[in-house]
């Protein structure tokens, strides 16, 4: 049997809020696909040189009162990023919030615009624990 990845897909609130936040982390836009009948815009953005691994961001014209406030059912999306710190300071200089800081130099956590938990991992071996990062405690849940 074969089988190959081709996207995971999360339904926003805030199309221009949330494809912001992806462009954040670095993620480009990759196609756009506006369906008049079904009155809705799914956008696919991936990181550079990883356009086989989207993100589909589907935004319904008339608002979607049946997505969950919290949006936990589906888990998480998880980014590798070359220095977490300076991607993590990066994000909370837009006002980003770091809900799990990367106390341990591996590992954070950030929320999208409509409450969507993204993981971010540090590439290769953690980085040693650095200030504001080592004291820093969670925010809210992630």
């Amino acid at each position: 049997m074969k089988i190959r990845y081709l996207h995971t897909m999360v339904r926003v609130k805030d199309l221009d809020a949330t494809v912001a936040f992806f462009a954040l982390l670095g993620l480009t836009e990759k196609r756009r696909i506006d369906r008049e009948q079904g009155r809705y815009t799914l956008v696919f953005m991936a990181p550079p040189g990883q356009p086989e691994c989207p993100v589909e961001l589907t935004y319904n014209w008339d608002g979607d009162d049946g997505l969950p406030s919290d949006s936990r059912h589906f888990g998480h999306l998880a980014y590798e990023v070359e220095n977490i710190y300076e991607t993590c300071q990066h994000l909370m200089d837009n006002g980003v919030t770091i809900n799990r800081p990367p106390r341990d130099g591996r590992m954070a956590f950030v929320r999208s615009p409509d409450n969507v938990s993204v993981e971010l991992l540090q590439m290769g071996e953690a980085l040693p624990p650095a200030e504001p990062w080592a004291s820093m405690e969670n925010t809210g849940h992630w």
